[in-house]
Formats: C-alpha cells, structure tokens, sequence
C-alpha cells in the first residue's frame, strides 16, 4: 500500500470518535520546577531506600509476575480493614480500571455521566469505547449542583455516574448529604474516585456496606508513588469478579509489586509526607490571597486551582514557565476554568518559587 493511501485506510478503519479525539498530553518539564501534575514532590528517606534496593535484589526478572498480585492485594486489604464480601482489584493506575470499568458496560445506547469540570480520563475512555457522555455542570463555586444532578440521572439513566472526592481540578469535597443523594438516586453504578484521599482525610469506603451500587477508586499515585502507576478499585465482590475478566494477564508488574508492598510496610513515612503537604498548602493559599487580583478555592487536595485576571492565564503561564516554573494552565478548556490555573503543593522551597515568580509577573 502506498503513503497515498494511508489516509484514507486511517479514515475508513479508525473509528470517527477515535480520529476526533486528542492523544492526552503531558508537558516537558525538563528544568523546571514541577507543579503542574500533583505528585507528591518528596522522594523516599535514604534508609527507606536502602531497603527497598535491597528487596529489589530478590526479583526474578526472568519469571512472570504472580498474575493477581495477591500480596499487594492482601497488604491493602489489611491497611483498609475491608470487610467479608469486599474485593478488590488492581490497575495500571486508575485509567486503567475506568477503562476496565467502561469496557464491562459498553453498549448500544450506555450512557456514562459525571459532574464537570473534572477529571479528564472519565470522558476520553467512554469517547474510547463507543459509551456516550454526559456533563451536568457544578456550580460557579464547583459545588455539586443536587438539584441538577437529580435531575440528569432521572433524564439520562446513566449506566456509569463518576464522582471525584476530591475533584479535581477544584480540589474540594462535595457535601456529604448531597453526595449521599446523587448515590441514592443513581439507577447504575457509582464510582468516586478518592485519587486524593491522602489529602482530604474523608472517604465513602464505609457506605459500601449501605450502597451495593458504589464503588470506590483510589490511587498510590498521589501518596508518592506515582512511578509504580498503581490504582485499586473496591467494591463487592460481585462487581469486581466481572471486572476481572477483562483485566489483562500480568497488568501489575513484578517490581511494582514488590516495590508497592514495600511502601505500604512503611505507611507511616507517606503518611507524614501527606501532613507535610497539607500544612504547606495553607502556605500557598495564603500566599495567593496576598496577591492582588489572584483568587485560590479551597482545596482538599495536594493542589490548588486559582483564577486570574481576565485574559490574563495564558501570559501569566507562559512567564511562570520562562521563570522556571510549571503549571498546569486550565484556561484553554474554557467554562468555568476561563483564566484559571492549577498549582500543585511542593517542597517548602518549591512553593517559595513559585509564589515569588507570580508575584513578579503579576507586577
């Protein structure tokens, strides 16, 4: 076949979804002082490391990993307390369990729904998998709109609700009662993805005794993890034994694995980061409140969402990176994220930086 024809076999054998969607990008970073994709920003102690490294000299590379990955699952299972008739399963960080998710339910006239602005994933794997996506938007403050939302889940019948909690990129926890409500209400499964656990300290995890619809996503990604690409999903086992049909044999890696249960021997060490971060995210809040024009929402996560002046997001980035920061620029997505930025918390001096070359952009 010639490179004349390409397009046109692209055009004909690639679904039209597909061609509309953009591949999901991450910036270069090199150089730069990196707050813009809410890692945690501190590395392992050295005597942690050691440690590690020396567990890691009794990996077999040559031999398959064990296919289920029962000692992290059973380290989790411990660490979480998860009661009889609860399971769990792994993912290569939480999009693959979405796409796992997604997959299991995909079908003529299904329907995914999630409040928005958030996370990104939720609608580029159900455009991925034929699913159809709705959007019901949070309020201007990025509340979760109950009344809205009560009413889309009458209207469209989702098969698939998402809730993040934390959202992001607000970075706040929806109310309790409300969220409560939209569960209640969902005619199928609902996922809140706790990606930020760590940070806010409130979960559902106990409401999966009261709802047998919901489940609940979360990450090691944010803990300081976020190299091991590791996500786990619990719910009841029902659920999470037809999720496992489609999981791909060997998706969590032998040195993940070995690396993960490693970490969670030494939870106490993350944890303390954890405090650490959110400690330091009082200090950046307090810091864009100093600044005139700047306006920071309340965060619950490892990062903060600011609004700047009008028409002003896309120079203010540009100059922040040309002084060596990066972060994460939400204006091109437009809504109620026009003239908006995301921060993530870093290292005491990380933080000083960045507070420092905003307010010389800005002046």
């Amino acid at each position: 076949m010639s490179v004349d024809k390409l397009p046109a076999q692209v055009e004909r054998l690639i679904r039209s979804e597909i061609r509309d969607m953009k591949a999901y990008q991450v910036a270069d970073a090199s150089g730069l002082t990196k707050l813009d994709a809410m890692e945690n920003p501190y590395g392992w102690p050295d005597e942690l490391l050691d440690g590690w490294l020396q567990r890691l000299r009794g990996v077999s590379l040559n031999r398959y990993p064990d296919p289920g990955a029962g000692g992290v699952r059973e380290m989790l299972r411990q660490s979480l307390g998860l009661a009889e008739g609860l399971e769990l399963i792994l993912g290569n960080g939480s999009d693959e369990l979405i796409q796992l998710i997604l997959q299991a339910v995909a079908g003529p006239g299904r329907q995914v729904m999630a409040p928005g602005p958030s996370f990104v994933m939720y609608r580029m794997i159900s455009a991925s998998v034929g699913l159809a996506y709705q959007e019901v938007p949070l309020t201007p403050e990025f509340e979760l709109d109950c009344d809205a939302m009560l009413l889309a889940l009458a209207k469209f019948s989702p098969d698939v609700l998402f809730i993040a909690y934390p959202n992001n990129p607000s970075g706040n926890l929806f109310d309790s009662g409300d969220l409560a409500s939209v569960i209640e209400a969902a005619p199928g499964l609902v996922v809140v993805d706790e990606a930020y656990f760590p940070f806010a300290g409130k979960t559902v995890m106990s409401w999966l005794d009261r709802y047998d619809n919901l489940l609940v996503m979360r990450t090691l990604s944010k803990s300081g993890l976020a190299g091991l690409r590791l996500g786990y999903l619990v719910g009841h086992r029902a659920w999470i034994q037809e999720f496992d049909k489609l999981r791909l044999p060997y998706n969590i890696n032998v040195l993940t694995q070995v690396s993960a249960v490693f970490a969670l021997e030494h939870e106490d060490v993350f944890a303390a980061q954890a405090a650490d971060i959110r400690r330091d995210r009082k200090v950046v809040m307090d810091g864009l409140a100093a600044l005139e024009g700047v306006r920071g929402y309340p965060s619950d996560a490892n990062f903060i969402l600011f609004r700047l002046p009008a028409g002003t997001a896309d120079q203010v980035f540009t100059r922040l990176r040309e002084a060596g920061v990066l972060v994460k620029n939400l204006g091109p997505q437009g809504g109620p994220l026009e003239d908006c930025l995301r921060v993530t918390v870093g290292t005491p001096d990380e933080n000083r930086a960045f507070l420092k070359a905003l307010s010389n952009v800005l002046t």
